[in-house]
């Protein structure tokens, strides 16, 4: 089995195939969301706001091509 959260499109069609696979949990792309998600979310903002501005690295930098 199997827990999806996010798609390359989204929201997922519903004439996908995955909604007819019994083992296969699909969340709304809202898995990852808790109590304090906000609170954290905007912390990591703020730090990497002060980052880019004094041109340090950013923290959670996504790879997406060769060039990084």
């Amino acid at each position: 089995g199997a827990a999806l959260d996010v798609f390359e499109f989204e929201p997922l069609l519903k004439e996908s195939i995955l909604w007819k696979l019994d083992n296969l949990l699909i969340t709304p792309h809202i898995a990852g969301l808790h109590d304090n998600y906000w609170s954290l979310e905007e912390k990591l903002f703020l730090e990497n706001l002060r980052r880019y501005f004094e041109s340090d690295k950013l923290i959670n930098r996504v790879k997406l091509d060769k060039e990084y």
